[in-house]
Formats: C-alpha cells, sequence, structure tokens
C-alpha cells in the first residue's frame, strides 16, 4: 500500500488534483482498480494535508435484467468509513439487447461515466475519482495511435463543463500490478466482470502488444508516459 500511496502522491501533488474542502467520489467497480483506488484514497484521506470528503458509488449495469450483489464492496466501505451508493441502470439491456452493440466498449464506458457524473454531482460531489493506472495510459493511447492515428490519451485532470464535475486519476503512476498486489493484501472483494465482452477486447489485444514490445524494448508503458510527458500531450 505504501508504493501506491506514493504514486498518488506524486500525481495528486504534480496535476493539483485535490484541493482543501473537496468532495470526491470513487467510481468502483468490482475490479482490482477501483477497489485499490478506493482503499488507497480512505488511506491517503487521513494523512493528506489538503482536507476533502469522499464517497463510493457503484453503477449496476443489471446484467441479466437483475440488480448485481454488491454487499462485499458495501461491506468494505463500512470498514473504511466511507459512504457507499449503488445506482441501478438498464446500461446492459440497451448496449447488448436493444443496440446489439458488436464492440461495446467505448460506449459503455462513455455511459457509465456520464451516470456516475451525474448521479455524483446529485449527490454535491465536486470530483470523482477513477483507477486508470499506468498501464491503462500506454493501452489507450496505442490504440489511439493505431486506429485513429491520434497522439491522444484521457487527461491525468479534465473538467466537464456539463456535469460541473472534474475527474481526476490519482493512480496514473502506478502499474496494474501494483494495484494487483494491494488488492491481494488487504483481500479486497475483487469479483470478475459479468460483462460478456470482458477479456475479448481492443484493449486486452493493446496489453498483449505491450507486453510483447516489452520482451524488447524494457519498459514501453512506462516510456510512453515518458513521451507524453515530453511533449505535454493532454496535460501531461
Amino acid at each position: 500500500m505504501q508504493k501506491l500511496l506514493g504514486y498518488m502522491r506524486s500525481a495528486v501533488q504534480k496535476y493539483d488534483m485535490i484541493h482543501e474542502g473537496d468532495s470526491i467520489a470513487v467510481g468502483v467497480s468490482a475490479g482490482k482498480d477501483s477497489l485499490s483506488l478506493l482503499a488507497a484514497m480512505a488511506r491517503f484521506r487521513d494523512f493528506y494535508p489538503q482536507r476533502f470528503e469522499l464517497k463510493a458509488i457503484t453503477i449496476d449495469m443489471r446484467f441479466g435484467g437483475k440488480d448485481g450483489d454488491f454487499s462485499e464492496i458495501r461491506a468494505l466501505c463500512d470498514e473504511l468509513g466511507v459512504e457507499y451508493t449503488v445506482k441501478p441502470t438498464d446500461l446492459a439491456r440497451l448496449i447488448f439487447d436493444v443496440r446489439q452493440e458488436s464492440n461495446p466498449c467505448s460506449l459503455c464506458s462513455k455511459m457509465r461515466r456520464g451516470v456516475l457524473n451525474k448521479t455524483a454531482r446529485e449527490l454535491g460531489y465536486n470530483k470523482v475519482a477513477l483507477g486508470h493506472h499506468l498501464d491503462d495510459i500506454a493501452e489507450t493511447f496505442a490504440m489511439n495511435l493505431f486506429n485513429n492515428a491520434s497522439l491522444d490519451c484521457f487527461m491525468p485532470v479534465t473538467y466537464l463543463d456539463r456535469s460541473e464535475i472534474t475527474v481526476i486519476r490519482p493512480m496514473i503512476f502506478a502499474r496494474e500490478s501494483d494495484c494487483a498486489r494491494v488488492a491481494r493484501k488487504l483481500d479486497l472483494p475483487v469479483k470478475k466482470s459479468a460483462c460478456p465482452a470482458d477479456g475479448n477486447t481492443e484493449r486486452e489485444e493493446a496489453k498483449k502488444l505491450l507486453t510483447s514490445l516489452e520482451k524488447k524494448y524494457g519498459n514501453v508503458r512506462s516510456k510512453i508516459l515518458l513521451a507524453m510527458q515530453n511533449k505535454e500531450i493532454n496535460g501531461y
């Protein structure tokens, strides 16, 4: 956890992510990344000099038309002293049954974030924290490069005019392996995604490509982040 907290503090300070009096909602799924972020943010709240409120929000996709079971996440939030909200939606039905998307990930991500930001704002929170890490940066950059001929990625801090929410990504200097390590050590309630597209996505292909490149060129993911910082791409 200390390593993850160190990465988080570096990102928060470098990109001025958290201010005194902020109300921050962590977007939480049952995955290791968001749960590690939640646990780290709860610890971070205890010592960071800029005081802030913390909440957790889960967007329930309702796969199969049934409410998801998030009781273990609720128990974790109770243990961490974090208020927890589950927002039920019909996103799974809309994306897979109504629209029958063959490549659903981009649309799904956009719609989930929209509901998350709206819910956070309705609850009086001004910031949303997402669990993207350095691996996500490199994979997103690779997908944009090869699919769209674009040098692009999500930003560390983004203000959204429509929802009046600021999105922050405190774990952008951490590796996916750091999140996995924290999840194991803290025995976080990680569950496999019920999404039918899980494990068969363009992101998985980008992950495999970068892993293969690292066998020859070393830490490709960190080099991509450094290149983005050197060229100040999207605020890095």
